[in-house]
């Protein structure tokens, strides 16, 4: 049985990972690493796990076979630095930091899974930049998406992490509806980086609108493209894609974001109209779009069951 170590472990991420983890057939948690909750019990802060653990949080790392980094954005590179893990101990980080890094594996399973197995530091991809990629990957692959791709999409207050700001607070997102970051989002980048390497001349070109939704979960995308290929076409493009995807699969039924909300499943719908393919896709941003797809990625590195411990089902009511 491998032991997994949690660094950072107060917020949403890591609160998900260990409701996957603890009853993982595969693993065991040795240690949840924070140092604001040092010393509490883990349920005192993840409420839910009341029953389920009696790990209670440390100040300091110890050591196991796997760790994942569930801290804010620039932190995880500082903690790698410091405190240095032996290249044997397979490191799953959940932060921006090294999604462009040549020596980490991006863990897009869809399009890197052979890569992914037997690794040791995987680079979780972003929750925006996996949902937009489900929808616009196998376009790109069949050279459909050259030319401007026009992007829109949603995401739940859980998107933005634990620490309150006043776009999160219950009283403005409920009944609210707003567009941050237009065309400069920060998943941007590592979506550039993935349609170059499967083909697309150009990182430019991909116009990406993000909205603050009027819920906790979620993140629901609509992506379209001009192109003369036809719906029996486009059919055949994007099961062809996913025919091997453990989670991602493809519906020809229009799809809504609970089918998805508290799973680590992606849903892709394409339908044609006149000229444009339009692409729906969407994940629970915080399984499918990061500790999900953390455990994902585990279980491909070490040679598991690569749907072991995310059997889960929404709830659709």
């Amino acid at each position: 049985m491998k032991t997994v170590g949690i660094i950072g472990g107060g917020g949403y991420t890591a609160g998900e990972l260990i409701r996957l983890l603890v009853h993982h057939p595969g693993v065991s948690i040795k240690f949840v690493q924070s140092a604001s909750q040092a010393g509490k019990p883990v349920h005192a802060t993840h409420t839910d796990l009341v029953g389920e653990t009696d790990l209670t949080f440390s100040a300091e790392a110890g050591e196991a076979d796997i760790l994942f980094l569930c801290m804010g954005h620039g932190r995880s590179r500082t903690w790698m630095e410091e405190n240095d893990p032996p290249s044997s101990t397979l490191v799953v980080d959940l932060s921006t930091d090294y999604r462009m890094a040549d020596d980490w594996v991006y863990g897009l399973p869809e399009i890197n899974r052979a890569v992914t197995r037997g690794a040791k530091r995987v680079a979780n991809p972003g929750c925006f930049a996996t949902a937009i990629q489900l929808g616009l990957l196998p376009l790109v692959k069949a050279g459909l998406a050259d030319g401007e791709v026009h992007v829109n999409g949603m995401t739940g207050s859980t998107g933005a992490g634990q620490q309150p700001m006043a776009t999160t607070h219950f009283s403005w997102r409920n009944n609210n509806v707003s567009i941050y970051k237009a065309f400069s989002h920060q998943h941007l980048n590592e979506i550039g980086r993935t349609v170059t390497q499967l083909g697309r001349p150009t990182t430019g070109g991909i116009n990406f609108l993000p909205h603050r939704g009027p819920f906790a979960r979620g993140i629901f995308v609509s992506t379209y493209v001009t192109t003369e290929a036809s719906q029996r076409e486009l059919d055949d493009i994007f099961q062809s894609f996913y025919a091997d995807a453990a989670f991602t699969h493809v519906t020809s039924e229009n799809p809504n974001l609970k089918q998805v909300v508290n799973t680590n499943k992606g849903l892709v719908h394409v339908e044609k109209h006149g000229d444009k393919a339009l692409v729906i896709s969407m994940i629970d941003n915080l399984l499918k779009g990061a500790s999900g797809q953390a455990v994902q990625n585990m279980n491909l590195a070490l040679g598991l069951d690569e749907k072991a411990g995310l059997r889960l089902k929404a709830n659709y009511f």
